[in-house]
């Protein structure tokens, strides 16, 4: 097959206007209340043979694209990941990852071979690709609710690492090694690959953030294009290892997310960037892999009772077995039991039974799509109204400071943008009562749009912009005292943190 550059054109007038398209649709399914991987699944089924008439059949391609996709989509959820967030949580989250789908598969599988008739393999492969949550979609659906930080951290850690054990039993299951070495062996394996996919992402994670603190790159536009790479190169490194690449680069990227490196919000914003476009993308090349025609009553059927189960019962009874390292109320395991996301990750790990043509496959793979629109269209748009009904929301107070930080290379300083909320007590404060450390200074305030050179007796206004600079190693003791005298007023100093 030949591509040349009439194609290319072709390509890319298609592409920008189907990735345009796909942009602006964010907008009408926000309004909507549908998660907006559907209409992006829709746009693909649209595109494909059955309709526009754009064939696409290739699902070992559909497959490495799928983990391309997966893996800046984890990488993306680490950079923006907190890990004072994450930490408490970490353990629920890490069961919930393991124990959590271990239990959720077998229950799946037994209730698939005895009441649909499934094949004993095709049964743990259902149960094995529909039990983790999707990456993409807890963390933009999570992040835009009130909830407390250890439902989110313990959520997000889930989704982070579920990818990890579940690829590997669905590629041990789907070559038939699990019959032939037996289940304490696949365990084995599975626990081998995390374990080391978490080692290399931590080995990758700290040197590269050594590495990016001493670099001094001549373009700002750089270091967004390493930490990715770095994150990459964890997953590329790992996979080499025969170990988990999914693993690696969540935690690698993890670790550059949450270390002191220069232009922290421009990195966090070019990731965020690159997987929506990869989210695009993986949905997009989903739904071309969907032929319509085969969607018949019996594979709605079973997506029906295997969507009901995994719901209803799999994901509650494993969450519920989950929290035993982490005890939760009832009402968090109630919501923790609900918010099992689904979405392009069931799709991609489908693909993986289609390209080692397991027999029944590409049923299995139309039951998977059934499944995760069925379940994206009963949990998205209700997981707000859940959480209030079980009142695990907390109330959001406004914030009183926002932080912009820019890195002064040259001079090893931070140039910190902080604006003033109607709700600071900074209201008042003359510069020279905030007492910063010595060598950090208020360099500008910007009022109505008119920038003034302050004095030590400038009085601060509510919704001012100061611009503070200060030498990198005073940072974090900057911003605090800044956050203490908008706390407290100018009897921060003696009130303490």
């Amino acid at each position: 097959m030949t591509f040349d550059v009439h194609q290319l054109d072709e390509f890319v007038l298609v592409g920008a206007g189907v990735t345009l398209l796909a942009i602006l649709a964010v907008r009408l399914s926000s309004r909507a209340g549908l998660p907006s991987l559907l209409l992006y699944l829709l746009m693909g089924v649209t595109l494909g043979e059955s309709v526009i008439g754009i064939s696409f059949e290739n699902a070992e391609l559909a497959h490495a694209l799928g983990f391309a996709a997966l893996a800046l989509i984890l990488a993306e959820g680490g950079l923006t990941t907190s890990w004072e967030a994450v930490r408490p949580s970490i353990r629920l989250g890490l069961s919930l990852a393991t124990l959590g789908v271990a239990v959720s598969v077998a229950l799946v599988a037994v209730v698939a071979h005895l009441v649909l008739g499934l094949s004993w393999q095709l049964s743990v492969l259902l149960g094995a690709v529909t039990s983790p949550t999707d990456a993409a979609a807890v963390f933009s659906v999570l992040r835009g609710l009130p909830l407390s930080p250890r439902l989110v951290g313990a959520l997000e850690a889930e989704s982070g690492l579920n990818d990890a054990p579940t690829v590997v039993l669905v590629t041990l299951v789907s070559s038939g090694s699990v019959a032939e070495h037996g289940i304490p062996a696949t365990a084995g394996a599975i626990a081998f690959e995390l374990v080391v996919g978490v080692v290399v992402g931590l080995a990758v994670g700290f040197g590269g953030a050594w590495l990016m603190r001493r670099a001094a790159l001549p373009s700002s536009g750089l270091y967004p294009l390493a930490v990715l790479c770095l994150a990459l190169l964890a997953y590329g490194a790992a996979s080499t290892a025969h170990a988990s690449g999914f693993a690696a680069v969540y935690v690698g990227a993890l670790v550059l997310g949450n270390s002191e490196l220069p232009h922290r919000t421009a990195t966090r914003s070019f990731a965020e960037g690159v997987a929506w476009l990869a989210q695009i993308g993986l949905f997009v090349m989903l739904g071309l892999l969907l032929s319509p025609s085969r969607i018949t009553w019996s594979v709605v059927g079973i997506a029906i009772v295997a969507t009901l189960l995994l719901m209803f019962v799999a994901r509650p009874v494993s969450v519920w077995v989950s929290a035993v390292v982490q005890p939760l109320p009832v009402r968090e395991i109630g919501f923790v039991s609900w918010a099992g996301l689904r979405g392009a990750v069931p799709i991609v790990l489908a693909t993986i039974p289609l390209a080692q043509q397991v027999p029944d496959a590409e049923r299995l793979f139309d039951v998977v799509f059934v499944v995760v629109v069925i379940s994206t269209m009963l949990t998205g748009p209700t997981l707000p109204k859940v959480a209030r009904w079980l009142g695990v929301t907390r109330q959001l107070e406004p914030r009183a400071l926002d932080f912009e930080v820019a890195a002064l290379e040259r001079l090893a300083a931070d140039m910190l943008q902080v604006t003033i909320s109607p709700v600071s007590r900074l209201h008042g404060v003359e510069v020279g009562e905030l007492r910063l450390p010595e060598g950090s200074s208020v360099s500008m305030v910007v009022r109505a749009g008119v920038a003034i050179v302050p004095e030590r007796g400038t009085v601060l206004r509510r919704g001012d912009d100061l611009l503070v600079v200060t030498p990198r190693q005073l940072r974090e003791p900057t911003v605090q005292r800044l956050r203490v005298v908008s706390a407290h007023g100018r009897l921060g100093h003696w009130l303490g943190d």
